[in-house]
């Protein structure tokens, strides 16, 4: 499935392939790989309240920020399981977390198959890298946020986002 248009960078069109998921859908199944290089997939993240940081590349300002803003709430919130995907590569990104002390999230690698990006529909085509968004996963394996940033070189709602994880771990 392709969404042409559904998301922007720096205002050009561009086309997301895979579905756009609705808060009460189902999370699909995924395979990523840690910075261990062992797969991560739905089944493997149970359990929990999950987040979902989905960036374009770490080696970016705004990917940088969001991905150092959910560290920082994660230290705060020890029964929230934050995940960040993106297309880096998983040395790439164990370098720039032992860089900037970012070790409260799970960093995770979508750049072998694609698979969290097409599933999710954050994949863009013209480029095979995510465009930027956010979901909340509830401990039952249920969608209770998602955000698809429309113009990828923008931030996500932070606190939308944190808002209804909390709620999830009263």
């Amino acid at each position: 499935m392709e969404r042409p248009g559904a998301t922007t960078l720096n205002g050009k069109p561009l086309t997301l392939i895979g579905p756009e998921l609705k808060v009460g859908d189902k999370a699909p199944d995924f395979e990523v790989v840690d910075n261990s290089l062992q797969p991560v997939n739905l089944a493997k993240t149970a359990g929990k309240v999950r987040i979902f940081s989905v960036v374009p590349s770490l080696d970016t300002p705004v990917c940088d920020m969001q991905t150092k803003r959910f560290n920082d709430e994660a230290a705060k919130l020890p029964a929230l399981d934050i995940y960040t995907v993106s297309m880096d590569l998983p040395f790439a990104q164990k370098r720039w977390c032992g860089a900037f002390g970012v070790d409260n999230i799970k960093m995770t690698s979508d750049h072998k198959s694609g698979s969290f990006g097409e599933a999710y529909g954050t994949l863009i085509k013209e480029l095979r890298i995510e465009s930027r968004a956010i979901f909340v996963v509830d401990k039952g394996g249920v969608i209770r946020y998602v955000e698809y940033v429309k113009e990828v070189a923008e931030h996500p709602h932070y606190d939308d986002a944190l808002s209804v994880a909390k709620s999830l771990l009263a």
